[in-house]
Parts: C-alpha cells; structure tokens; sequence
C-alpha cells in the first residue's frame, strides 16, 4: 500500500488548513496527499425538495475536493494530491482511511479569545480510535505561524522553523511518540525541545510536616530521568539540539505554556482498546483543547 497522508475534508475553514498544513507536511515527507470527503447522501424529504435535490446535492459536495485539490495543486506543484469521496460514518471512514496512512489531518476550529481547539465529537472520536499519529490544525493556521520572524519582526514562511516541542513522561517514556517528535525536528532543521513536568510525590507534603524539604532532591532525580530518557536519541539525531526542560507543576500546563512559540507539539496517547467511550489522555486532552499552534497526537502502547 503507498505510503500517504490523509486529510478528512468538509469543506470549512479548519479543514482546509488542514489540507494546506497536509501539503506542507508532504513537501518535508516527499509523501502524497489524500484529501477525504465522506459523502452523505440527502435524506428523503430533503431530496424531494425543488431548491435541493439528491442531484445538486451530490453537484455541490463533489465540487468540496475537486476544488480544494485542485487549489493544492496550484499552491503546492511538487506534491501528488489525490481525492477520495466515500459514503458513510464520518469517523469509520476516517479511522479506516487512517489505517494504511502514515499520518492523518484534521481540522479544528480555534476557541476565540483563549486561542485553543474547539474538537469536535468527529475529531475526539477519531483520535480515540485510531492507531495512526493524528494531526490537529486550527482554522487560520498558516505557513508562517510555524517559522521564526524574518529580521525585520515580519512573519515570513522563509526563516527558520519554530521548535518542536514534545511532552514526554520521563517515568515512563515510549519511543514511538519520541522518535515521531525527533523526526518531526530533523525535517524541519529545528530544535526539540522535550518537557516534562512531574507533581511532588505523596511523601512530599509529610517532609514538609516533618521540616524537610527534599524538592532539591527530587528535581534532580526527575531532571536525571529525563536525560536519560533522551539520551540514546540524541545520539540517533545528532543533528537536532534538544533542549530539555523540566519543572514541578501540572504537566499539560508545563507543555502549554512551552508550545507557544512551537511549529508543533507532540503528546501520546495510551492506546486503550476498550470500545466503550472515548479516552485519549488528561494531557493530551488538555494540549489539544488549549495549544495554539498544530497538535501531533501520537497513539502507543
């Protein structure tokens, strides 16, 4: 099956940043793009209605891909997109799609005023059930917002790429979200910057009681983990500089405040195989409900 990267397409604002952040994303890959609109046929009543029939209907949506495809085409020359416009549930069909992918797209629409995500039950759902790394976009996100100001503090497309921030339990780290966030650095010639925030442990607060503070200590065992979590990739991905930043306090807030000036953030999600409810994570929950640049949510074990 060729490798690609599928977009789940409707139409709106967030899903064609989606399409234009997929294009970029290909160009870094050398991979195709797939743009994915799930066709819904009208229901009966609508059908029979003058002003919107089955036929223009099914005109209208089809006209969705085509135009966006081709709009890709012109903006994007070098990258091979192609569309696929299947019937049925919209996340099945995107959890399906996502199988033979490597990476999927969304869009979400930006929460005014806090400048986060507003996801959808599509998006959570789909992210919740499928094995794929998931990509999250905002509506209004453009090329620039990934690179640093040019010299004169004009945004430009031209400069070099904000970091890649990565959210990574040094406890237990997992090398398929931190090998996704160190390949996502080197395509883009940026720096990795892994975070990890940990909470005082429970025998915290009776070494206070006790007139102890051991918070020295403790920083520096959890400061340890993290470099030894890092360690071996760094020397996979000499190239890339890491900056490795460890405090106390809630992690989803460490990693928030961190991915500000970020090209991207990357979490993982504990694959949960339960088909009941959707579970991706307090942490990446929180990333994806707040950040303010491309989310990466990456599935393991």
């Amino acid at each position: 099956m060729p490798r690609t990267i599928i977009v789940g397409l409707d139409g709106s604002p967030e899903s064609r940043a989606a399409a234009e952040w997929a294009a970029r994303e290909a160009t870094l890959r050398d991979l195709p793009v797939k743009l994915v609109h799930v066709w819904q046929p009208v229901p009966e009543p609508m059908a029979q209605a003058p002003l919107l029939g089955a036929e223009t209907h099914r005109h209208w949506t089809e006209r969705i891909p085509r135009e966006a495809a081709e709009g890709l085409r012109l903006r994007h020359p070098g990258t091979e997109v192609s569309t696929e416009q299947p019937t049925g549930n919209p996340v099945d069909v995107l959890v399906e799609a996502a199988r033979s992918a490597d990476l999927l797209v969304l869009g979400s629409r930006a929460l005014s005023g806090l400048g986060g995500f507003l996801l959808g039950s599509v998006g959570l759902a789909v992210i919740a059930r499928t094995e794929t790394p998931v990509v999250l976009v905002r509506a209004g996100e453009e090329a620039a917002d990934e690179h640093l100001m040019d010299p004169a503090g004009i945004p430009s497309a031209a400069t070099a790429f904000r970091p890649v921030v990565l959210g990574l339990d040094a406890a237990a780290p997992d090398d398929t979200v931190i090998a996704f966030a160190f390949e996502e650095a080197r395509r883009r010639s940026a720096a990795l910057y892994a975070v990890h925030g940990w909470n005082p442990p429970a025998y915290y607060a009776y070494s206070l009681a006790a007139g102890v503070n051991p918070s020295d200590d403790i920083a520096q065992q959890q400061a340890a983990e993290l470099t030894a979590a890092l360690a071996t990739w760094q020397q996979k991905y000499p190239d890339v500089e890491v900056v490795a930043t460890c405090r106390s306090g809630n992690p989803a807030t460490i990693l928030i405040d961190t991915a500000r000036d970020a090209s991207l953030v990357v979490v993982g999600r504990r694959l949960r195989r339960n088909p009941l409810g959707i579970h991706i994570g307090s942490v990446a929950h929180a990333v994806l409900h707040h950040a303010t640049v491309p989310v990466a949510v990456v599935a393991h074990d």
